[in-house]
This record gives structure tokens, sequence and C-alpha cells, in this order.
């Protein structure tokens, strides 16, 4: 008799097929009715021409579209020369890059589907730029968010991406309900029954972007219709689920679109007029870091070249104000300025950018505004303005803990910021520090001024006379790199409170900084009262940014309108002056 002892082998697993596959959806603009639209309309028609690419429409189980493929293979890889020439080696690899697209049509809308580089096929002109955002945050789970991409639009033009590969709280990533634009956002999304959750315990994860999104569609007709429903089901909510509805008032335009070239017709019309109070000037991205220790600006337009100690929309206006009209804008995109630190253009401290990406405009079209920022458009609802313009109002209406004199309206010459801080400090109590600055290996290009007085308790107290955007920027960026400076860099603060110890010994001053306070005292153009009405879009966010940055860093930031009143001496009453905190 024989034993067995090995135990029963257990059946085998069979793994199930998958029914979706990751897919990027992009949704399509019509110029009619849906069901009459010609489907190879949204394709570029280099592609439909081109020799080994097939195009053929199809019904297929109730799914009516277009579906046009083809591999491009444009020969040996530009790097098998150079590997060749450093190995001895013969390197001759091709390149071949496949593309796929799917557009389909439901009753709603028009959908791309792209498969490899399918998406270069499409029309960028009928792609809607708003499409993923809109999708992603009517659905993402506010706690299980993986990534987000922002660009901040203020004078920093910075673009931030942050991820948490298991996911975390919207709030978790620190963006600004104020000034910042987010292109992209993924995350867990909820309440959407897709194909790709059935059956599932894990939940689908998406990504939307200003073009697209990415997520798993149904294989069959029946599922992907399914799938597509779902989705216009999520984009038709009225509203935002709480924690996301910030999000959808900032919108960037594609470069691309019909709309974003009625709007470069409407802004070099506007750079042929006589008034700029529709446009300012705000430092590009790739300029902010040095823009404190800029002495002289280099300013290449139309073939002439200038320099300039100070930038002014002005300028670029009149340099294309005569130019033929439907090439001002572009003469601007021409053109370049360039960053010196030394006054004569000495010490390079910059890249000669782009002159058109300094310039801001505002373009009103009823409740929407459209803004033209870093050589960009981007569309602002009316409720995000609003919510921008209450903010404002309600830190202005503060009490200022400085008195700040008048301003008279005379020549530059004889009554410019030197002699204006002259003023400030002639009062009991207060310091001049005015082009008093602070030299360290840190703060290259000339040193840093910390501010234009002190106040009696201790205030720093800058100063400007401001026609436009581009110097409220400048003031604001002063005074946060003054706190910053002072809070962080030990050598500077040091030989700051020496040099004060020199000026008036024993002053009032929290030498720790630890909670300081910053004032702006702010004389606008022609002396209009300081306002949110008053104050450009942009300089609005830049001032709500930069009012959260001096909070994080535990400072008081006070804000005084300063007034043309010609009673030399008078001082502002209270009630004149207002307060950022």
């Amino acid at each position: 008799m024989s034993i067995d002892l090995d135990p029963p082998l257990a059946p085998k697993r069979v793994k199930k097929p998958p029914t979706t596959r990751k897919t990027s959806v992009y949704r399509l603009r019509a110029g009619g009715p849906i069901e009459r639209e010609d489907l190879r309309s949204f394709v570029l028609p280099r592609y439909l021409d081109r020799e080994g690419f097939q195009a053929c429409e199809f019904d297929q189980d109730g799914v009516v579209g277009l579906l046009l493929s083809g591999t491009i293979a444009p020969g040996q890889a530009d790097w098998c020369e150079v590997l060749s020439a450093l190995t001895g080696q013969l390197v001759a690899e091709e390149n071949r890059t496949a593309l796929a697209v799917v557009v389909v049509r439901t009753e709603q809308a028009i959908y791309g589907l792209t498969y490899g580089m399918g998406h270069m096929m499409i029309d960028p002109t009928r792609i809607d730029p708003g499409f993923g955002i809109e999708f992603a945050i009517r659905c993402l789970d506010e706690k299980r968010i993986t990534k987000v991409r922002r660009q901040i639009m203020d004078a920093r033009g910075r673009t931030d991406e942050n991820s948490a590969t298991s996911g975390e709280h919207i709030r978790g990533f620190g963006i600004e309900q104020y000034g910042e634009i987010v292109s992209q956002i993924a995350g867990q999304i909820t309440g959407v029954p897709l194909t790709f959750t059935k059956d599932r315990t894990r939940p689908a994860h998406v990504t939307g972007n200003d073009r697209s999104i990415k997520l798993h569609l149904g294989r069959t007709p029946a599922a992907l219709l399914h799938d597509l429903r779902q989705i216009e089901e999520a984009c038709a909510r009225p509203n935002p689920l709480p924690g996301f509805e910030f999000i959808a008032q900032v919108r960037q335009l594609d470069r691309q679109s019909e709309q974003v070239r009625v709007l470069d017709t409407c802004l070099d019309a506007m750079l042929g007029e006589d008034e700029v109070d529709r446009m300012a000037l705000a430092v590009p991205s790739v300029c902010r870091d040095r823009f404190e220790f800029a002495e002289s600006f280099e300013v290449k337009l139309a073939r002439r070249s200038q320099y300039y100690e100070e930038l002014d929309v002005e300028q670029f206006v009149a340099a294309v104000r005569n130019q033929p009209q439907g090439s001002r804008l572009s003469t601007l995109r021409k053109g370049r300025v360039q960053m010196f630190a030394g006054s004569e253009g000495t010490e390079t401290i910059s890249p000669a950018v782009p002159a058109d990406h300094w310039l801001t405009a505002e373009v009103a079209d009823g409740a929407v505004h459209y803004f033209y920022w870093q050589g960009r458009w981007y569309e602002i609802g009316e409720e995000y303005l609003t919510v921008i313009e209450d903010r404002i109002a309600e830190l202005l209406a503060r009490p200022a803990s400085v008195t700040m004199p008048p301003w008279p309206k005379y020549s530059d010459d004889e009554h410019g910021e030197k002699w204006y801080n002259e003023q400030v400090a002639a009062q009991p109590g207060y310091v001049l520090l005015d082009r008093n600055t602070v030299r360290t290996k840190r703060l290259r290009g000339g040193g840093l001024e910390i501010c234009d007085a002190l106040g009696p308790a201790g205030q720093l107290i800058c100063v400007k006379k401001a026609d436009g955007t581009a110097e409220l920027n400048h003031l604001f960026a002063q005074g946060r790199v003054a706190i910053e400076t002072m809070r962080y860099d030990t050598e500077a603060r040091e030989k700051f409170l020496a040099k004060l110890a020199k000026l008036h010994p024993g002053h009032a001053l929290d030498t720790s900084f630890r909670s300081p306070t910053l004032i702006y005292g702010i004389l606008l153009k022609d002396g209009v009262p300081l306002t949110p009405k008053s104050l450009f879009a942009f300089a609005k966010v830049s001032l709500l940014h930069t009012a959260t940055a001096l909070e994080g860093m535990g400072a008081r930031l006070e804000i005084v309108s300063i007034s043309r009143n010609s009673t030399t001496g008078m001082a502002v009453p209270p009630s004149a002056t207002q307060t950022f905190q």
C-alpha cells in the first residue's frame, strides 16, 4: 500500500482580463450642432493626409466616431552619431512613435481619446482648456489629493508642483486662494460610478489638467459610453465640491484658441491708445529673484535700445503706439528687456526677457474679466474678483499705527521720495534710513535698503510714489525681503542694528524681529485715495500674497494712503489711513 504525502494542488487562479485602460480624454469645441460636425475637422490635416496613417469612420454598438492611427519613423536617432564617435562602435537605432486618436460624439459633446502620442494629432484650437480641471474639482476626494501644479499670478510668477504619494487633504498643499492658477490636480475620485470602480474595493484615480483628463475608461463600446456619460454628469454639477471652489475662478486660456486671438486684437488696439489705465508692468518670474537689486534696465523695442533707471508702462506703449495696427503686440513680443545691477548696464543680473512678459493688461467682458500676464491670457470670474476686493476692503478699514505727512504736488526734483522721507523722519521719534543700505556676502548687487524710515515704536516704513503696478510690486518685494533678511540673516541684522545705534541710540525696536511691524506708505498717481478699486488687479493679488507671507513670519503689515494735501506739515487724520495685517 502506498501513501501520497503531497497535499492536493490548489486550482490555479485565472486572472481576469482588464475591463478598462488608462486614457487621456479631451473635450473638443464644436462650431455648430454636434450631430452635424465633421469629425475630421478636429484633427490636424497633415495627419489625415500623411503617408502610412489610416483614418476611418465607424459605428460600433452605439459608439460613432473617427479613428486615426499611424507611426512616425523619422529615421536614425540624433544621438547615434555622438555614441558612435564616443565608443568607436556603430550605433544605428531608429526612433518610432506610434499615434492614435479616437474622436467620438455623444448627445452632449465631442471627445478625443488619445493613445501613445495621439494628442499631437488633435487641432489645439478645438480643445476645451477648462475641461480637465472642471471635472476634477467636482469629483475629487478633498482628503485624497496626490498632486497639485499651480502658478502664482503676481509679480513672482512662480510655478510650483507638489506630490503626496498616499494622498492628503487639499489644504495640505498650501494653495493660496488669491491669485493662484491650478493647472493640474490629481487624486482619488468619489461619487462617480465608472467602469473601473465596479467590483473593486479601491477608488479610481484621475488627473485633471487645463487640457484633459487622464483616467481608466471602459474597453467595450457600452462601457465607454457609460463612462463618458458619468463624466458629463459630473461636469454638469452646478458647483465644485467644498474646498475646490476657488480653483474654478481663474482659468488659463489656450494660446491657439479663437478667444485668445480676439483678446490679442483687443490688446493690440489698446496699445495704440493714449490711455494706459488698463495696463501696467509686473516682474516676470525669471527676473523676480534679482529685481530688488536692479539699478538699470535695457529695453530693446522697435529697433531701438534704451537704458532706464526705472521701468514704466508708458515707455513700452510709447515705443509701439505708432506701429501699424495689428503689429504692436507682436513688436512687444519681439522686444527684449534686461536688468543690470549697475546704473550704466555694467553687471547683468537677468536674461533678456520678451518685453510683453513685463506687461499686464485687463479686458472686461461683462461679468468676466480677462488678464494678460507673462505672455498668457487668463479668465477670471466675477465671484473671484469680488472675494479679492472684499478682502482688500476689510484690511484697508483697519487703523494704522503711524502718521504720514501729506506729499504736495510739486516737481519730482523738488519734492521727490528723498524729500518726502525726510519729512517723515522729521516727526518726533522717527529715524531717517533712506538710502542707508546693508551689505553682506548674501546681499549682492549693491546691498539692501531695509526701510526708508523707522517709526516711534520701531515700525519699518517703506515709501513709494506709484503710478502703476511695477512700482507697487517693487515696494512689496522690498518690504518682504527686508523682513526675511532681518529675521533669518544674522550678519545683516547685526549690521543694521549697528547703524541704528549710531544714528539713534536707544530707539524703541524689537531687535529679535520676532513680531516686527512693516508699513507701506503709498502715494498713488495724482493722489488718488487707496481703495480696492484704485489698485490694479495684479497689484491686489501681489499685496495679498505679501500679507500672507509676512503673517507667516509673525509680522504685522500696515498700509497708509498718503494724501496730496497741500498744507505742509498737516498730519493725516487716523481715519485717512488704512492697514493690512
